[in-house]
């Protein structure tokens, strides 16, 4: 995390900056539904901590998660039908019934959802590299494809080692943390020792898609040529603009670097609160690919 937490998020804005038009056009809707989602659901999942703390009861707090939730899966339906009615359109109708049955589940396990969430979203980097092997490389796609099934064999693996054993050992703060984000205490029959791993495992995997398979398949051409950024060639003010951001970027990985080497664990806190905001970025960005 330490090393590659700033750098591969700063390689999938860079890779999401020279995919986006340099116009929305006919998708503005699509575009503005995507960013207030973004957004507003980024702030709230920052702002559950801290209205959980002055709620009466469990009771009240699993409601204040489910009602996230809810909205976190009706923002998914609403952006799956809107992609459904642009080229190349599909039948989108399906996604209210299993939107509907979705949250029927979020208000039974009220946190269920953000552990699916913990242990999905790793894999979804393996789905835009599926994406660019098929446009630039797909005499690789074949090979690649059959090298994905490694991932549930080393995760079975995992299990056969690490099933039966203790808990991580230790009460600190920043143990219990990472047991907890791993599903300690919600998945409390299997053993932390495995969750960690297989969380460390699938993280490992997402970094390793950004920061290496990525940049080498998809960028096609060096991360900071801004001549390959649809916005960044509308004229000079534009450049300027995308060459800002990027730079921010980088200022914000050095930034990060620092503060994990003074605090770690709230550093780590801090960041996986505010990684929500790439974790739902994605999630446009991947309809859109469809």
């Amino acid at each position: 995390m330490f090393l590659f937490a700033g750098p591969h998020n700063w390689l999938e804005a860079r890779y999401v900056l020279g995919r986006l038009p340099a116009r929305a056009g006919k998708l503005w809707g699509f575009f503005l539904t995507s960013a207030v989602g973004i957004l507003g659901l980024t702030a709230g999942f920052a702002a559950l901590p801290l209205v959980a703390r002055v709620l009466p009861d469990g009771r009240s707090v699993a409601a204040l998660y489910a009602g996230w939730n809810t909205l976190f899966v009706v923002w998914v339906a609403v952006l799956v039908w809107m992609r459904s009615r642009t080229n190349p359109r599909f039948d989108g109708g399906w996604v209210w019934p299993a939107a509907l049955m979705v949250v029927a589940g979020v208000w039974l396990s009220p946190i269920a959802l953000n552990y699916i969430l913990v242990y999905a979203h790793p894999l979804l980097a393996l789905w835009f590299l599926d994406r660019e092997l098929a446009r630039y490389r797909r005499n690789w796609l074949a090979v690649y494809r059959c090298a994905l099934l490694c991932i549930p064999a080393l995760l079975g693996f995992l299990w056969w080692l690490l099933a039966d054993a203790p808990n991580l050992p230790g009460d600190d703060p920043l143990t219990l943390t990472i047991a907890r984000h791993a599903g300690g205490g919600f998945l409390s029959a299997v053993s932390t020792h495995f969750l960690v791993a297989a969380h460390t495992f699938l993280e490992a995997v997402h970094y390793g898609v950004w920061v290496l398979l990525i940049p080498l398949i998809g960028l096609r051409s060096a991360p900071w040529d801004l001549t390959t950024i649809p916005a960044a060639r509308r004229g000079a003010r534009w450049k300027a603009g995308v060459g800002i951001v990027l730079a921010c970027g980088l200022m914000t990985v050095a930034v990060l670097w620092a503060a994990f080497t003074v605090d770690f664990g709230t550093t780590r806190t801090v960041y996986f609160t505010i990684a929500m905001l790439h974790v739902l970025a994605e999630i446009p960005f991947l309809l859109r690919t469809l």
